[in-house]
């Protein structure tokens, strides 16, 4: 159910370390419901582990998004913004930004697919 090649947060955000594309895992997105408006990070910012990058706003709540590692946003999932609702049939395929990780030694840090599947249950 979770790609094994993304790693996960206790947030649930996920990231692909191969490309540092990160979004929202397909658990937060059921927990959401429908999705109506995302909020994006800037280009260029730099950013922590655990900083608050943005939100998802729901018919139901606005939850904050996470960054998964630190590093730099190099870009943004413009399309995504237009049409938030996307998440909603496939959050993996869904990315929201793309981070330049800082220090890749902080993905050894997060959840692989079964730790987090098993953080879902």
């Amino acid at each position: 159910m979770y790609p094994d090649t993304y790693k996960y947060t206790n947030d649930h955000e996920w990231i692909e370390i191969a490309t540092g594309r990160m979004g929202i895992t397909d658990y937060a997105q059921k927990q959401l419901g429908d999705i109506v408006f995302l909020e994006l990070p800037e280009i260029g910012r730099a950013v922590k582990k655990g900083e608050q990058i943005g939100s998802v706003e729901s018919v139901k709540a606005v939850s904050e998004v996470f960054a998964p590692m630190s590093g730099t946003i190099v870009e943004v999932n413009a399309g995504l913004a237009e049409k938030p609702e996307v998440i909603n049939q496939d959050a993996h395929g869904s990315w929201m930004a793309v981070i330049k990780p800082a220090d890749p030694a902080e993905a050894q840090q997060l959840l692989g697919a079964a730790q987090y599947s098993e953080l879902t249950k």
